[in-house]
């Protein structure tokens, strides 16, 4: 696949390095080519290349948004038009929710009158985006909204990552609960004291 990531910190350099090994072609879209986070690490590596955001977005399928939460308006109004595109959103409201709306998908769709946003990526540490496996055993990824199409693409980059599986969490209505079981991770693994070498797996019987 093609596909454009607009933030190349912890989580978007993570998917970035991966999804290059698995084969992707990788455009970062960033502000400033000539500085960014990461730069060094990720130009080094095959299959990725630095553009404008714009540049990035157009030649590109799909969109992985992991910025801060603050910067969501600023980076719709960059992207140009992403109506025909898919956007997978790996950020979490902990701390800043773009008003007027609950987060930060309904904030996409709203901006870019793109119908195929997901939340994906975002429940877990980047420790477990560049390495899901814990004793030879994937861990899960999960997602949610109204795009089957865009879920599919989704479910599949997480595969290719190397999750065992991408679980469905619902439709736009679960959004909010996919960020909640974000915070569940970063409660267990920072403020209970268990680490970041931590992660979840659906188990049935």
């Amino acid at each position: 696949m093609n596909i454009a990531i607009v933030g190349t910190g912890n989580v978007g350099g993570a998917l970035a390095e991966r999804w290059a090994q698995a084969g992707h072609t990788i455009r970062l879209g960033v502000r400033d080519t000539a500085n960014f986070k990461g730069k060094a690490e990720l130009e080094a590596l095959p299959n990725i290349s630095t553009h404008s955001i714009a540049e990035a977005v157009v030649a590109s399928d799909v969109i992985l948004i992991a910025a801060v939460p603050q910067a969501t308006h600023d980076i719709t109004l960059a992207l140009g038009d992403v109506s025909q595109k898919i956007i997978i959103d790996a950020m979490n409201g902990v701390r800043f929710k773009p008003e007027p709306f609950q987060d930060t998908t309904e904030a996409l769709r709203h901006w870019t009158n793109c119908p195929n946003v997901v939340k994906c990526f975002n429940s877990t540490g980047f420790e477990n985006l560049k390495n899901p496996v814990y004793n030879s055993v994937g861990i899960d990824m999960f997602m949610a909204g109204n795009s089957t199409t865009g879920k599919a693409v989704a479910r599949q980059l997480a595969l290719d990552v190397g999750f065992a599986e991408c679980y469905d969490f619902g439709g736009d209505d679960k959004v909010l609960l996919l960020e909640q079981f974000a915070f569940a991770w970063i409660n267990l693994a920072i403020m209970q004291g268990h680490g970041r070498g931590m992660a979840f797996r659906v188990l049935k019987r």
